[in-house]
Parts: C-alpha cells; sequence; structure tokens
C-alpha cells in the first residue's frame, strides 16, 4: 500500500465527528422510546418544589413515582404529552389509592402537578375542629411526638413546629402544626363525593389543600360542601385543589431516592433524618 493510498484511507476530524454523531443518534433513537414507555407505565421520578409536606417529604427530594399502582388516564403520560393526544376521560386498568397513600396527581383547576396524602375517600366525611381530623364522625389518632426546630426552605430565621403522630388508614405518619389560629384548623365539613378523593399536606399550616374552600362548591342548605365540579370562586392558579377525580390521579409516591437539601445546622436546630432510598 502506498503512502497516498494509506493518507486517503485515513478518516478525517469530518468524518470522525459524524460517526460519533451517527452512534449517538442511534443510542438515543433507542434509549429515549424505552425510557417514555418506562416512564408512562412503570415508574417516573419527581422532584419536592415546597414544603407542603414536610416532615416526610423535603424541598429538593427526588421521589419514584409507582404509575401502575392506580391504572393510567392522560395525566399518566409523561412531560404534558397527554394533554395534546386525543385521549378520553376515565382511566385503564383502574386501580383506587388506599387512605394514608401519598399521591401525586393533576390540580384539578390548574395545570400543576401536586403532591399530597390521601385523607379521605369516597362518600367519607370529614371536618377539621380545633387542628384535629374528624373523619366519618371520629377523630382520628393523634398523639403529640416533639417540638421540631429549623429553618424552613428560602427563610433565615428558625420556626418551631411541633409533630404529632396521626394514624390514617393503616399508616402512622407525622405531621408539623406551627401555629394555631390558620384558616385550616377549623373547617366546614366535608362529604367526599363519589370518584373524588380529599387531599392534605403534612405541613398543615402550610399546604394549600383541600381544607381552602377556594377550590370547593358552596355548600349546601345544611352547610356542607359535598358537590365537585364547579368554577373556583378565585382565578384557577390560586384555587385549592378541592375534591381531586380520580382521572387525576398520576401514581403513587414511594420512596425517595436522594436529596439535594442540605440542612443548614446551628445551636438547637434539628435536621431530617438521612435521605437515601426512603420509603414513604
Amino acid at each position: 500500500m502506498t503512502e497516498t493510498t494509506a493518507a486517503a484511507e485515513k478518516p478525517t476530524l469530518k468524518d470522525r465527528v459524524i460517526r460519533e454523531l451517527k452512534e449517538w443518534g442511534s443510542t438515543f433513537a433507542v434509549f429515549i422510546p424505552l425510557f417514555f414507555v418506562f416512564s408512562l407505565l412503570l415508574y417516573e421520578q419527581r422532584v419536592i418544589p415546597s414544603e407542603s409536606m414536610v416532615p416526610n417529604l423535603q424541598v429538593g427530594d427526588r421521589v419514584v413515582v409507582n404509575k401502575f399502582a392506580y391504572g393510567y388516564s392522560r395525566y399518566s403520560v409523561p412531560w404534558g404529552v397527554g394533554r395534546i393526544l386525543p385521549l378520553g376521560e376515565g382511566r385503564l386498568f383502574k386501580g383506587e389509592p388506599k387512605r394514608g397513600d401519598v399521591v401525586v396527581f393533576m390540580h384539578p383547576h390548574f395545570r400543576r402537578v401536586m403532591i399530597k396524602r390521601v385523607v379521605g375517600m369516597p362518600g367519607d366525611r370529614i371536618e377539621i375542629r380545633g387542628e384535629r381530623v374528624i373523619l366519618n364522625d371520629e377523630e382520628i389518632p393523634t398523639s403529640f411526638a416533639r417540638r421540631h426546630r429549623y429553618i424552613p426552605h428560602g427563610d433565615s430565621r428558625p420556626e418551631t413546629a411541633q409533630e404529632f403522630r396521626e394514624t390514617i388508614g393503616d399508616k402512622t405518619v407525622l405531621v408539623h402544626q406551627l401555629r394555631k389560629g390558620q384558616s385550616g384548623d377549623n373547617t366546614p365539613v366535608f362529604v367526599v363525593p363519589q370518584g373524588h378523593y380529599f387531599f392534605m399536606g403534612d405541613n398543615r399550616d402550610n399546604s394549600k389543600d383541600a381544607r381552602d374552600l377556594s377550590g370547593h362548591c358552596p355548600a349546601n342548605a345544611a352547610g356542607v360542601i359535598d358537590q365537585a365540579g364547579c368554577e373556583p370562586r378565585v382565578p384557577a392558579r390560586d384555587a385549592s385543589v378541592g375534591f381531586v377525580p380520580l382521572d387525576h390521579l398520576i401514581g403513587r409516591a414511594e420512596t425517595v431516592l436522594f436529596t439535594t437539601k442540605r440542612c443548614r445546622r446551628g445551636d438547637g436546630l434539628d435536621c431530617p433524618p438521612k435521605r437515601l432510598w426512603r420509603g414513604l
């Protein structure tokens, strides 16, 4: 082989770049559809953006969501693609959440993904009285756990929360109460319509959830709120979730994979437990 022939066969920089791009293109052509199907049918990850589920979920926690726990609806399709697909209402392979589940769902009044805990099931009668949850005319078991002093996300001043253990369904969870006299400490009676659920955040004084009347229909003549589907009484982006329909559920949050939150330590301040592959 002559030197001229060898030089002609040696790939140029442009050739190497084109070949590398083709290899990456082939990889993504296989990986992206597989990832889309995996996220659609099995699991997806969500990052916690707010403190509404403190102390059980912190800002920056990366949570694994089980998509097949409740079946599939248009809101189950990742990256918001379900909004533009010609999909009907309802669910495929329908499953129902259990009381106490931590659920990821689409806000009924505004395009925003939420995460809260199921407290009320269809047909349940719920009232908050003096910060206590009255479920079907009985106060759910609650006991004081401790005082927790910490610095909230985005703030520089410490807060002191009272932590309580509540037994919701077959789960005993910690909830936060920051201060008395908040709007969610006492509510009307709610009766959850069929096909809907009543969600609350674990951080009771820092969660705009089903206790807030702005996302509900007006009360009936007896003062009971038992209807869903009304237009909110405030701009949609400011409304609470109200009663959430089953078809708006995306999946069950099961595990905190890891967190990007760094706890600021100091005298008398508490930090959350280690958050690596931690079940909910």
